[in-house]
């Protein structure tokens, strides 16, 4: 890609995720999130019942992704709640088989957990998906948990095609965009006050530093 059409791509966009509340929801938006994360993985601090994701939608206007993230689900789950929700996007963030990304009628994000350099480049040859979340691992907690991992590793991710996740915060968001100029970035504990519970100016801040680099 040249210096002109990256240029000409605009800024990144700015995932927040695990967004529990319709507080949290109007304050990610407020800040210029470009898309919401709904977590729908039971043993996570963030995870929210289907009621509480249609009370969360009602207030994301029709710009700003709605993003529900799976772990380890069935099909008929996820496209349950895609259409229940009229989520723009899905994230895999489990073991989920490498086909399992195909036949979607929305966009696919898969999360790869690297651990070592060569792990990005494996996820993307073996994996069917639109976007590629890169973060550290994160062990049994399948993410949210901060973990970082050394930025160069995701290189192997199209650019056009990568979401950065893992220990970004307010602080270090700028070098991690200028450094990879992914797709996007995404965040959770990062700009939280407790899990689960947005600072709102934590959101705005990592938004407008994002943006800026």
């Amino acid at each position: 890609m040249t210096a002109e059409a990256d240029a000409a791509r605009g800024p990144v966009r700015v995932k927040i995720c695990g967004v529990t509340s319709v507080a949290d929801a109007r304050a990610a938006v407020a800040a210029g999130a470009d898309m919401i994360g709904l977590n729908f993985y039971p043993r996570s601090k963030r995870c929210i019942t289907l009621e509480r994701a249609r009370e969360i939608v009602a207030v994301v206007p029709a710009n700003v992704w709605r993003v529900g993230v799976f772990v380890n689900a069935t099909r008929d789950e996820i496209e349950q709640a895609q259409r229940a929700l009229a989520l723009d996007a899905i994230q895999l963030h489990g073991d989920e088989a490498p086909e399992m990304g195909r036949g979607f009628a929305v966009p696919v994000i898969r999360a790869l957990r690297l651990t070592t350099p060569e792990d990005a480049a494996r996820g993307v040859a073996s994996y069917v998906a639109d976007y590629f979340l890169c973060e550290g691992d994160t062990g049994a907690a399948y993410g949210g948990a901060g973990a970082s991992f050394d930025w160069q590793w995701a290189r192997a991710v199209p650019r056009e095609r990568l979401v950065v996740a893992g220990g970004l915060t307010p602080e270090n968001v700028a070098a991690t965009v200028r450094t990879l100029r992914p797709f996007a970035v995404d965040v959770a504990s990062g700009v939280e006050s407790s899990p689960g519970v947005k600072d709102p100016a934590r959101m705005a801040a990592l938004v407008a530093h994002a943006k800026a680099a």
